[in-house]
């Protein structure tokens, strides 16, 4: 039987693995935001991670977001955003209404596979569901499997054919098996099987636990150097001639995954009576660098008799990761729009923010090399940066310029 794949959730995970496959099958992108859909058939792509050229070269690709549309396909990829609630349990609902699609169309001989990040034991969970729904037998009459995503948004160099791929599935039909090798080898170009999903689940979650923690350790390190009066980036390169140090830099963690990821393994490890000691250790940390990063813009102005309130600031780097529009948890937006809610004055730089948002906070592309401001706040790593940053230090203006992260100082 001809393979026809359809993806759901054409997000930054969704929309790339759905260029790829189109270029060797008839492919169905599925997403319920109709703006997305629009687009999508007029080759734009707002979170800019897809440029038109992209769309270009493929055999044929249908968007959609109707259901009947998709019905005939028979190969399901679910690459749906799993965020989490106010009290920091997962949130699963994006998820679940993709279930719920599947289980109106599910067809014998179906395949799916669940490409985002869960707690173990959620791919099982649907597996169930979808056999109560249809009365059809997992592993006999459909298929489910695991397959981490592994998308670095914004990296050009570990793009989706570049990384190796997770694809976990404890069937042993051997027609089945070939279809997810011919599928996943068009989007990934080393494929390393398992037969144990919840370990795949498990991985997934904790290859972005360790990020944070060790993040989260140089965050607490370097304000350890501030209050001792130690040279930060002297100890880092110190530190270095060692083989085995692993060299993390400190910075804002936002996103949708660094933040989220290490409450869906507590919460499953709370369930199962095991409260984590270390999992969470970064999230302190890592969400307090927003009140760090503002007690020390405001010590930076008392020094030259400023205040926050009155002072004239521009913040360079306001989405969660230089590079991408996405602005899904950014502690430098928020520490943006915080200062923002009592001083009119503070203004923003990033040409990667989309222009929405640019339009709605006054978001410019650039810092004029003449400032008047009383502080340059830079929150972000990126060539472009790098470069303002240069152009105001060339001036008489690099007092003005507050590094907290010792990016470029």
């Amino acid at each position: 039987m001809k393979i026809i794949p359809c993806i759901i959730g054409l997000g930054y995970v969704g929309l790339p693995i759905t260029l790829n496959l189109a270029k060797r099958f008839l492919t169905y992108g599925f997403d319920t935001n109709k703006e997305r859909i629009e687009n999508l058939k007029n080759k734009i792509d707002v979170n800019r991670e897809c440029k038109s050229k992209k769309f270009n070269n493929i055999k044929k690709i249908i968007f959609t977001n109707k259901i009947k549309d998709i019905k005939k396909c028979n190969f399901f990829i679910l690459c749906l955003p799993t965020p989490i609630h106010k009290n920091k349990k997962p949130d699963l609902i994006n998820l679940n209404d993709a279930i719920k699609i599947i289980s109106k169309i599910l067809k014998k001989n179906d395949i799916i596979f669940i490409e985002s990040t869960v707690f173990p034991g959620v791919t099982e969970h649907y597996k169930n569901y979808l056999e109560k729904k249809t009365n059809l037998i997992n592993n006999k009459d459909f298929f489910i499997g695991y397959s981490p995503e592994r998308i670095n948004p914004g990296d050009k160099k570990y793009i989706l054919k570049n990384i190796t791929k997770v694809v976990a599935i404890e069937t042993k039909n051997k027609k089945v098996l070939k279809k997810i090798y011919e599928i996943y080898n068009k989007v990934s170009k080393k494929l390393i099987r398992s037969k144990d999903i919840k370990a795949a689940e498990t991985a997934k979650v904790i290859e972005n636990v360790q990020r944070d923690l060790n993040i989260a350790l140089m965050n607490e390190i370097l304000i350890i150097c501030k209050k001792l009066k130690i040279n930060f980036n002297e100890v880092i390169r110190l530190a270095k001639s060692k083989w085995n140090f692993i060299n993390f830099k400190p910075g804002l963690v936002g996103g949708h995954c660094l933040p989220v990821d290490p409450y869906y393994l507590s919460t499953i490890a709370k369930k199962n009576n095991f409260k984590t000691e270390v999992t969470l250790a970064g999230r302190k940390i890592n969400d307090g660098m927003l009140n760090y990063i503002i007690k020390e813009l405001n010590y930076f102005l008392n020094k030259k008799n400023k205040s926050l309130k009155n002072s004239k600031i521009m913040i360079v780097g306001l989405t969660y990761k230089a590079g991408v529009a996405d602005m899904r948890n950014s502690l430098n937006f928020k520490i943006f729009k915080k200062i923002k809610k009592y001083n009119n004055k503070i203004y923003g730089c990033d040409p990667f923010v989309t222009k929405n948002i640019k339009i709605t906070y006054g978001i410019h592309n650039n810092v004029k090399k003449n400032i008047n401001y009383d502080a340059v706040l830079f929150l972000s790593y990126h060539e472009i940066f790098k470069k303002i940053f240069k152009n105001i230090a060339s001036t008489n203006n690099r007092n003005k310029i507050l590094d907290p992260f010792n990016y470029y100082s």
